[in-house]
This record gives structure tokens, sequence and C-alpha cells, in this order.
């Protein structure tokens, strides 16, 4: 097969490719065989289906396969082996759909190519990038240990109402006069919180209730006209609790309110490897610990960033072939042209990120193995945990849930990114001069804004 590449500049091409019958008719016969020996027809032994009447009824679509076959291994072939720096996939031209494909006959087909901007990225120390500490403060730490106490908590009995607190009691429709409603609403065992109420009067009505007391206050108003939430309170449909505007009083059976669970070893052992943190000193530096090495990934990812952005702005704007590449997008977007209008700039700044980097990795010599893409889907699934608060997860468990995780072509692929991503931000790390910084936890999160 003759493959060949025509460019009308440095952004766009053509590449043609003729195919002759030497270099389809052996694989034809072949395949034309190999169906014969599988073809069940009326008439004939299975397998035994004469190759002559297999070509006569099925040799054009037979043929098209083979020729598709070989079109798509050659092509990408010439491009791998030619270091065609392409965008997207080929297009192919109207031409295409006029070739005849007749046993014997040689094809001609023609793709326009979109093809990468040629540019150069070489960091050195010469460059220049930031690089954030973050320095944790007490205050989030006694966040996270309030936050693990809470695991441990439990519903206690109390005898005066405080923000927070749950209200337990007997709920009764009144009507204009403050009496009772006959055969009206009259509820046992209502539970509310009145710190989520959304009219202020209306929770102040609460303020230091005791046990007993009865208490006169519009539901209506207290969450603001809420049908949900009126439904749940009254023990009502909801299509029906909007009819509901007028006041109700409700008797407290039960105030309770929610106290975290002690510093044990019990919460030591539930949130670090049984027997690691033996003191409440040492489950604070522990989680102090955790939080710090958190945010080191979360400066290393900072970092990242900064380093697109350096070298988007040293490289400045590209300049791509823009006709093509909308309609490659088109192609994958089902002829959706608003969608591909709305996120072409956007898109366009994820394409130049990704020929940056696949410089970088080529300057680091960055490599990916498999074993780095199955530590990046346990870490990964850590991760998903932490955000639950669940960090003394099994190995075994991680690792059964990072297999599965594996199975799925797309997320094996991100995965595969981010290990990239992790080794080159640490080799460039290496290569540039870090602008360090020590920040508090605040003014770090505030960077991603």
């Amino acid at each position: 097969m003759n493959i060949s590449l025509q460019t009308a500049d440095k952004l766009n091409g053509v590449l043609t490719a003729v195919i002759e019958p030497a270099d389809y008719q052996e694989k034809v016969t072949k395949a034309i065989k190999d169906f014969s020996k599988k073809a069940n027809m009326p008439g004939f032994r299975p397998g035994k289906v004469p190759a002559g009447l297999i070509k006569k009824q099925f040799g054009a679509s037979i043929l098209a396969e083979e020729v598709n076959k070989l079109l798509q291994e050659n092509l990408f072939k010439y491009i791998r082996e030619n270091n065609v720096e392409m965008l997207g996939e080929p297009l192919p031209t109207p031409e295409n759909d006029k070739v005849e494909l007749v046993d014997g006959g040689t094809f001609t087909f023609s793709f326009e190519l979109a093809i990468a901007p040629e540019f150069e990225v070489n960091l050195s120390k010469d460059d220049k990038v930031p690089y954030y500490h973050v320095e944790v403060e007490d205050k989030i730490v006694n966040s996270q240990v309030d936050m693990y106490r809470q695991r441990g908590g439990n519903y206690e009995k109390v005898d005066s109402y405080e923000d927070n607190d749950m209200i337990k009691g007997v709920i009764t429709e009144l009507d204009a006069e403050g009496n009772p409603v006959e055969d009206g609403i009259h509820a046992e065992g209502v539970v509310m919180l009145p710190k989520y109420f959304k009219n202020d009067e209306q929770k102040a009505l609460f303020a230091a209730a005791k046990p007993n007391d009865i208490i006169k206050f519009n539901p209506s108003v207290a969450y603001d006209n809420s049908e949900a939430e009126l439904a749940s309170l009254l023990k009502v449909e909801k299509e029906k609790a909007g009819e509901y505007k007028g006041d109700f009083n409700i008797q407290i059976t039960e105030i309770t309110r929610y106290m975290p669970g002690p510093l044990n070893q019990d919460l030591f052992d539930q949130v670090f490897p049984k027997g690691t943190v033996t003191t409440e000193e040492e489950f604070t530096a522990k989680v102090k610990e955790q939080i710090a090495e958190q945010f080191a990934k979360d400066g290393d990812y900072k970092f990242l960033l900064d380093v697109r952005q350096y070298v988007t702005d040293k490289i400045g704007k590209l300049e791509y072939p823009d006709e093509k590449l909308k309609r490659i997008m088109l192609a994958n977007n089902k002829n959706d042209e608003k969608k591909v209008e709305d996120n072409y700039e956007k898109s366009i700044e994820e394409l130049t990120w990704h020929l940056i980097k696949e410089k970088l990795v080529k300057q680091t010599g960055v490599k990916v193995d498999d074993q780095d893409v199955v530590e990046m889907a346990k870490e990964v699934t850590r991760m998903q945990f932490a955000q639950y608060g669940m960090l003394n997860i099994p190995d075994e468990y991680i690792e059964n849930s990072a297999k599965e995780m594996l199975k799925k072509r797309e997320t094996v692929d991100n995965l595969i990114d981010r290990a990239i991503e992790l080794k080159l931000g640490a080799a460039l790390k290496e290569i540039v001069t870090l602008d360090e910084k020590t920040v508090g936890t605040e003014e770090f999160n505030a960077l991603f804004k």
C-alpha cells in the first residue's frame, strides 16, 4: 500500500492511501474460505458451503471489510512511524464516497489531518514557579477532631433548649381565637429542629424552652410555606400542606442534644490502625499530620497548575487549524454546533496543556508502568473513603475496590493521566527554581478561587 502526506501549511495536511489488488486479494480469499467453513446455508452441510457461492453472495461485504481493516491499520502505522503530530482523528474527504469497491480494482482514499502547532518547551533553573507550603492551624485540627467525635456521639435528653437541639412533642392545630380546632390536626411524636426555621421570630419562640412547655407558633411562617417540610411536620399529604396557614401549639415532651463521643481508645482505633494511637495528644498530633499530608498533596497539585499557567504564558498563544478542529469536534458531538462553539475555547486550553504536558514528559523522561496505575487506583480509592471520614480501611478492601476500578477502560485512562501528572510534578520540582512560600489554610484555599 502506498501512503503519502501532502501539507498545505504547517497545520493542515491530506493523507492519501492507494490500495492495490496485491494488498488485499490474499486477505479477501482467506476471509472467504474462513467464512465458508462457518457458514450454515440451506442445501449444504455446515462448513461445506462452496467458497464460490460465498464470494457471489458476500464477496462485496467481505472485500469492504478487509479493505477497511487494511486502511485503518496502515494509516495509523504511517502516522506513528512518521511522527505525524495529528490532532483528533483523520477526516475522510467527500471523494471517499465515490470510491467503488470492485474486486481486482485499485482504490484511492484521502483524509484531512489537523496537525499540531510546532513549539518548544525547555524548563530549567532559570524558570521560577511558586510552591506553597501550608501551615495547618490548631482550629483546623480541632475541627477535624470534633468531626471524628461526632461519629461516636449520641443524643441525650436535656432540661432546656439550645441551638441545634431536637424538640419532640404533641402538635395541635389552633383556630383564630387560639383554641384547638375540632377535628383539626393533632399529632403525637412530632420532631423538629427550630434552628432550621427560615423565620427568626418563629425561631426565637423556642429560646430556653423546657420539657412540658406549650409554645404557640406558626409552622407555615417558620418554614416559609415549604410544602415538603410542612407535610413532614404536620404528618399530612404534601398536596394539602399548603392549606395550613394558621397557628399551632406544641407541647414539648422531650428535648435532646447531640453529644460528641469521647476521645478514647475506641475512637482512636476507628480512625487509625489499631494500637498506633493511645493518647489524646497522640491522636491530635496524628490528625494534624494527616491534614498536613493532604495539604502537601494539594500543594503539589497547585504547583502543577502554576507550571501550566507559567508555560502557557511563556509560549504564548498557539495557532490551530480551527475550522478543521471544529469539524472533528462536531463528528464527536453528534453534530451539535452550539455545544462545539460554546466549548471551543475551553477545549483549546485543554488541548494546549495536553501538548505542553507531552513535551514536558519527554523532557523529564517520566514513564508510568502498570504498578503506578494500580497504586494510583488505590490512592483514589483511599481518597474516596476519606471524604466520609473513613481512614482505617483494610488493605484487602482497598485492593478489591481498585481492581474493580481498573476494569473500566475510561477509568484506567484517567488513572494513567493522574499517575503521569504526579510523577511529572515531582520531576519538575527538581528542574525549575521553586519560589517557596508558607501560607495558612485559608490563604491557600483562596488561591483556588
